[in-house]
C-alpha cells in the first residue's frame, strides 16, 4: 500500500484569524493520523495572507507535541531564508523532543517576494548558494567531530532525513547527486513533474541515508460525497491562485457557485494549467484520477494538499482520500492475485 502524506499549510480563511488556522491545523495532523497518513509536512511561506505557518519549524513543534505517532516535518524550509546551523539547531531540537518523527524537507525558492526575502536575511545571497548551504547543514548533523569547530547542539550525531524539494530539474539533479529522497511540487508547478522525476531516478547516487531513489509527489485531491460538491470546493484554491497572479494574495476565499464568472478565459486556462494535478470529486473519480497519477508517475509516495475553505469539509476529504487509498491498494492485491 502506497503511503499517503498531507502538505498543509495552515490556511487562514475569509473571516478567521491565524490563532485558530493553528489549531485547525493541529485538528487536522490528529485526523490524518488516526486515518493512516504517513506523515504531516508544513510548508515555509512569508508575507502572505492566507498562510499561517511562516515560522514553520514552531508549528511542526505544535503539531508533533500534539499528536503520538505521525512523522512531523518540513515541506518545506527555504534554506536560503535562513543559515544551515539555525536550522540545523531547530530541527536538532525538534528531533531531541521528538525522536523519530521528525522530516527535514529543504527548498531554494524564497516562499516570498524578494522584499520579504531580504527583510527575512539582510546578507541573503539567494539561491544560488543552496548546494553549499544543504552540504553545510548535512555536516552538523554529523557525529562530534573534534575537528568542527561550529556545531549544532541540539542536533551533532542526530537521525533527521533530508529531502530536497523541487519544481524544476535543479532539485532532481541536487537530490539525485547528494543521494537524498526527493518530493516534487506538482500541486501547483506540474510542467517539469516527468523529466525531473526520469532526471532523479536516473542520475541517483546512493548514499549513505538512500540506497534507491525515493520520489515523493504533490498532489491536490478535494474529495467530497458527489463530484458537483467537490468541484464548488474546488473554487477556493482556484480563486486563491488568480488573486496571487493579479499579485493581490487575501485570506482563502468562500467557495462560489460559478468560478467563470470571476474571471476571463485566458485567466481560467492559466490556473487549469497550474492546477492540472489535481484530483476533484466525489470517491471514485479520486479513485480514478490518482491511479491514474500513481500509474503515470510511479511515485513511491503522494503528499496530499486538501486546499478547503470548510475545516469539516477538508477532514472529510482526508477521510475519503484513506478510503480511496485502501481501494487502491485492494485493486492493486486483486491484481496480483489474478
Amino acid at each position: 500500500m502506497i503511503p499517503f502524506s498531507v502538505l498543509d499549510l495552515s490556511p487562514i480563511v475569509a473571516g478567521n484569524t491565524a490563532s485558530q488556522a493553528l489549531q485547525n491545523t493541529l485538528d487536522l495532523a490528529r485526523h490524518a493520523e488516526e486515518l493512516g497518513y504517513n506523515r504531516y509536512w508544513l510548508a515555509e511561506h512569508h508575507n502572505m495572507p492566507g498562510i499561517a505557518s511562516a515560522a514553520t519549524s514552531v508549528v511542526i513543534g505544535y503539531v508533533a507535541g500534539g499528536t503520538q505517532t505521525i512523522r512531523v516535518g518540513s515541506g518545506g524550509i527555504m534554506l536560503p531564508n535562513h543559515s544551515p546551523l539555525v536550522i540545523a539547531e531547530q530541527f536538532g531540537t525538534l528531533e531531541s523532543l521528538y525522536p523519530g518523527r521528525i522530516d527535514l524537507g529543504l527548498g531554494r525558492a524564497p516562499g516570498s517576494d524578494q522584499a520579504t526575502a531580504r527583510a527575512l536575511r539582510r546578507d541573503a545571497t539567494g539561491p544560488d548558494t543552496f548546494p553549499q548551504d544543504v552540504i553545510e547543514l548535512q555536516r552538523y548533523f554529523q557525529p562530534d567531530d573534534s575537528g568542527q569547530f561550529v556545531q549544532a547542539i541540539p542536533g551533532s550525531g542526530l537521525d533527521i532525513p533530508i529531502w530536497i524539494l523541487g519544481s524544476s530539474l535543479f532539485g532532481a539533479q541536487l537530490a539525485a547527486l547528494l543521494g537524498l529522497p526527493y518530493a516534487f511540487a506538482s500541486h501547483f508547478a506540474p510542467a517539469q513533474l516527468m523529466r525531473a522525476l526520469q532526471v532523479y531516478r536516473s542520475q541517483f547516487k546512493p548514499s549513505a541515508q538512500l540506497q534507491e531513489p525515493y520520489a515523493m509527489v504533490a498532489v491536490n485531491v478535494i474529495a467530497a460525497d458527489t463530484d458537483q460538491e467537490a468541484e464548488r470546493l474546488f473554487t477556493s484554491v482556484q480563486q486563491q491562485f488568480l488573486h496571487i497572479r493579479r499579485g493581490k494574495a487575501r485570506q482563502m476565499q468562500p467557495p462560489v457557485d460559478d468560478i467563470q464568472a470571476l474571471w476571463p478565459d485566458y485567466e481560467l486556462a492559466g490556473i487549469e494549467s497550474v492546477l492540472s494535478c489535481s484530483a476533484v470529486g466525489s470517491a471514485g473519480t479520486v479513485q480514478r484520477g490518482l491511479a491514474s497519477f500513481l500509474d503515470q508517475t510511479q511515485a513511491d509516495e503522494l503528499i496530499i494538499t486538501a486546499p478547503i475553505f470548510d475545516h469539516e469539509a477538508r477532514k472529510h476529504s482526508l477521510t475519503l482520500t484513506a478510503q480511496v487509498r485502501q481501494a487502491l491498494a485492494d485493486t492493486s492485491l486483486q491484481g496480483v492475485v489474478h
